[in-house]
Formats: C-alpha cells, structure tokens, sequence
C-alpha cells in the first residue's frame, strides 16, 4: 500500500492506493496517522479511491482512527470508495458512523 499525504486548509487528506488489510498495509497506515496526530491533526480525510481491497484489520484502523479524533475533537470523513469497499462499509454500517462521501469534495466541506 503507498499513502499519499496532502494538506488542505480545512483537512488533511490521505490518498491510499493498494489493499488495507492486516499486516504491513494496516501498520503503515496506523503509522501515517500515528505521526499526523503526534503533530497536531484535528481533521482527517481517507481517499478510498485506490483501495481494492479491505478486511476486518483495516476496517478496525478506520475505526480505531474515528474514535481517535473524535476524543480529541476532531473530525474524520472517508471518501470515494470503490463499489466493493463501500459494500463492506455499509455491510458493517460504518458508511453513516465514519461520514463516507462520495468524492473529495463533499468531504471537506463537512469539515
């Protein structure tokens, strides 16, 4: 998995290309987010688009990720999600919980 990181006035967007699953794509990811919030990131935003695939490994870092900022009173949105990614998402209801938005746009303008 490779992660792409970009700073936005309202957000910071991760752009992830590859599978997130257990193992070193989950690690890589929590280690991306672990730097970001050790340097102050409120708002984050997940672009799915690249994801191919996603198990219950990476659905726990999506997870553990909301939880995370939203004790720290920021906020987290996840978008673009493939149609295979997005049905596991809805199948588990986190679309509602984790703010999935359809492109990067709806995204940050909830932030």
């Amino acid at each position: 998995m490779t992660i792409n990181i970009r700073t936005l006035d309202q957000a910071t967007v991760l752009d992830l290309d590859g599978s997130l699953k257990a193992g070193g794509a989950e690690q890589a990811f929590r280690n991306s987010v672990g730097e970001l919030l050790s340097a102050g990131v409120t708002n984050l935003a997940i672009n799915l688009a690249g994801v191919s695939f996603l198990d219950s490994s990476g659905v726990g870092s999506l997870v553990h990720t909301f939880l995370t900022l939203k004790n720290r009173g920021g906020k987290f949105r996840v978008f673009a999600a493939s149609k295979q990614v997005g049905q596991v998402l809805r199948m588990v209801r986190l679309d509602q919980v984790l703010g999935l938005a359809d492109d990067e746009t709806a995204a940050l303008a909830s932030f």
